[in-house]
């Protein structure tokens, strides 16, 4: 009896001084739980097609835009899917449905889609060390590729998340060959915007969002009333982003 006694009176001890501690810091204990909540709320949070419009559904050709001024230097090099070349950020798929309005806007088979984008901090390969952008990837190649579309007309491209850089919306440059190499449409998609959205969450990287050109005010997408050159983005950090769109051509 008196064993069991001095072994409770053990165990009330050791708890006293565990509580003792626990006091002593409480506030340290739930910040980091609210931290680590925030966290993971913000890492598993989908995103949501605000303002997404009619692009994915649309048989309307699409706008044409300039090539920009970091087009692929040689496009035919890069014939791959995965387009990351070790460029880190958040997954991105990216499905592009090229559709003929001259063929009741079925998907146009064996056509050529070359993309390309900037990396989490807005920088594109092959160019660099100039005023318009500082940092030299004269020699690299990263997020640029080209795929051949399907029966259905549609590429998959495996990249990240596109950043930004000022004076722009996130977005990604898309030129369209047919298969003889003949130019059918150079444009570009835009990203939606708004709370939820890919773009809010991803907010900018370590950028942040501070000086951030949004769609409306951009020089290529502010025109775009009908939302044609739009994707549907759904995803989130965690699991990585999902962009797909139609863009549609005369072929």
């Amino acid at each position: 009896m008196y064993q069991q006694t001095d072994q409770r009176m053990e165990r009330l001890g050791f708890i006293k001084s565990l509580l003792v501690g626990a006091v002593s810091a409480p506030v340290v204990f739930e910040a980091c739980k609210k931290d680590a909540a925030a966290e993971l709320a913000e890492d598993t949070a989908s995103a949501t097609n605000t303002g997404s419009g009619t692009s994915t559904s649309s048989c309307t050709v699409a706008p044409t835009e300039t090539e920009g001024p970091f087009p692929t230097k040689s496009p035919s090099s890069y014939l791959r899917s995965d387009i990351t070349d070790g460029k880190t950020g958040y997954a991105m798929t990216a499905k592009i449905t090229i559709a003929n309005v001259n063929n009741s806007c079925l998907g146009l088979a064996g056509a050529l889609v070359d993309i390309w984008h900037c990396d989490a901090e807005g920088n594109y390969s092959e160019y660099g060390g100039t005023q318009m952008q500082s940092t030299n990837y004269q020699s690299v190649h990263f997020l640029r590729g080209r795929q051949v579309t399907d029966t259905n007309g549609l590429v998959t491209f495996k990249s990240i998340f596109p950043g930004w850089y000022q004076g722009r919306a996130t977005h990604i440059h898309v030129h369209i060959y047919k298969a003889d190499g003949t130019s059918l449409k150079v444009t570009q998609i835009a990203f939606p915007e708004g709370s939820g959205s890919a773009v809010a969450l991803v907010n900018g990287y370590s950028k942040g969002m501070s000086g951030y050109t949004y769609n409306k005010s951009d020089n290529v997408f502010s025109d775009d009333s009908t939302g044609l050159q739009i994707a549907s983005v759904t995803g989130s950090k965690a699991e990585g982003f999902e962009l797909s769109i139609r863009l549609s051509v005369s072929a």
